[in-house]
């Protein structure tokens, strides 16, 4: 998603926003993360804090030290988006496969999968409890997030059982997951056929044929999975399915060697729309080379306007564009790619590549900060203003900035968006593009964003802040 300034927020106001606004408590924990709370309280063996309307508790044997005073919690936004193709639900698939027993503790040992007993299950003869053995690999590693690894296991499982229900839905879920929709597709209805009444089935179907530009067919999916099982996110994603299938329904298509277009042929005219292709054509090549791995299937974009953009996607108001799987932009008030759409346009092909890359694990600071750093986009004016929110320690922590931005208030997405611009600079400026690359495939590899930074900066959060201060305030300072 693109920042995009509808009203004069500068981070100087935030500065003063944070300076007169209630300090929060920051809880320190052990493995090293801290809490933003409002106020923090002690009760028995435990500490219960306060962010907003919600109260949470958290055991004292977690916590290493509680400190008053600090920024103020980050207040969260109404408005949300759902449906990109990353955020698939947790599934409870029917059970087709053996029973399990003590596997689990047999082929996962501290912390990591045992390949010789894995090799020794799979050796047995027996293809139930072999497929059992290999599906259970590939569940440990796509809960840990290492979805490309899964995929391998999630293949030998359906090497000894080709129609298992429940691995064909946690394959299909790999594959989107990790920009291969099309192919994704068939192993989801290879899972439907299995399987008619599974809701889960259903369900990765729906994204599958979402993320194939297939909106009637995944709300018919989406449709039936909710008769077989109720399910709040299968409803938002519905939802939104609708709300695009009623917005789009004029709409005509065109298509290049990487793009599938889908575009109202009233709002823009022929030559414009030429204009655009090639300008993502062109980004394509650029990202190509600048971050390698680019998307395996065509990319899908839609033009809006202005309206019609808010409409289908509820996103905040302060948004210029988003990618949610698809490349939303709105176009109102254009008939030529101008310096400003050409920034918009990469900065959202940016998003599928950093996908495709991390397998979508990549957090927002850092989806944002590389996608604003090739868009190009230059801190310029805020670079002083950050040196000096830095230097009072009212920036936004980064592991505050590991959740959705789409909850941010327009000020607070501003500086957001500022802050990550900067992180991502000064490693580009201190280690290059070529660690930016590594910290991405760690990520899509099942690495935490720390551990990713650990073992290519050599920083975690705290010390990934502190460099970051003093690289603004060397170069911004006065």
């Amino acid at each position: 998603m693109r920042f995009r300034v509808t009203t004069l927020v500068t981070i100087s106001a935030w500065i003063t926003l944070a300076c007169a606004t209630t300090s929060a408590d920051t809880i320190h924990l052990k493995n090293g993360r801290t809490i933003l709370a409002d106020h923090v309280r002690e009760n028995g063996n435990r500490y219960e804090y306060d962010i907003g309307d919600d109260s949470y508790a958290i055991p004292k044997s977690s916590v290493e030290r509680v400190e008053a005073g600090g920024m103020p919690a980050i207040r969260t936004a109404s408005a949300t988006t759902g449906g990109g193709v990353a955020d698939l639900p947790s599934f409870t698939p029917v059970n087709t496969l053996a029973n399990e027993g003590d596997l689990p503790k047999t082929i996962i040992q501290d912390g990591k999968i045992d390949s010789d007993a894995l090799g020794k299950l799979e050796g047995k003869g027996n293809a139930e409890l072999a497929a059992t053995a290999d599906f259970i690999a590939g569940k440990f590693e796509f809960d840990r997030g290492n979805i490309n690894e899964s995929r391998r296991y999630f293949d030998s499982a359906l090497h000894f059982q080709p129609e298992n229900t429940t691995v064909l839905i946690y394959y299909a879920a790999s594959m989107v997951r990790t920009g291969n929709p099309s192919q994704a597709l068939t192993y989801a209805q290879r899972a439907v056929a299995a399987a008619p009444d599974s809701p889960d089935a259903y369900t990765v179907l729906g994204y599958a044929q979402q993320a194939c530009d297939r909106t009637k067919d995944a709300i018919v999916s989406w449709k039936r999975s909710l008769e077989l099982r109720p399910d709040a996110t299968v409803q938002q994603y519905l939802a939104k399915a609708e709300r695009e299938q009623n917005a789009e329904t004029d709409f005509a298509q065109r298509e290049s060697s990487h793009f599938v277009m889908h575009y109202e042929g009233k709002q823009t005219s022929e030559t414009f729309r030429g204009q655009i292709l090639s300008a993502l054509e062109a980004d394509y090549d650029d990202l190509s080379r600048d971050l390698g791995t680019p998307p395996r299937d065509n990319i899908l974009v839609t033009l809006y306007t202005e309206q019609a953009f808010f409409d289908v996607t509820r996103a905040p108001s302060w948004s210029g564009a988003l990618n949610d799987g698809k490349l939303r932009i709105p176009i109102s008030g254009l008939s030529s790619v101008t310096p400003e759409l050409a920034r918009v346009l990469k900065h959202e092909l940016a998003h599928s590549f950093i996908n495709q890359i991390s397998a979508g694990r990549c957090p927002p600071w850092l989806h944002e900060g590389v996608a604003q750093l090739l868009e190009p986009k230059s801190l310029g004016g805020d670079g002083r203003q950050l040196a000096q929110l830095f230097k009072s320690q009212h920036n936004i922590p980064l592991n505050v900035l590991e959740g959705s931005f789409m909850r941010f208030s327009g000020a607070e997405a501003y500086v957001a968006y500022a802050e990550s611009l900067a992180a991502v600079s000064y490693i580009n400026d201190a280690y290059g593009m070529g660690d930016i690359q590594r910290i991405l495939q760690l990520l899509g590899r099942g690495s935490s964003a720390e551990a990713a930074l650990r073992t290519t900066v050599h920083s975690d959060y705290g010390q990934l802040e502190s460099d970051l201060g003093k690289y603004l305030s060397d170069k911004y300072g006065d």
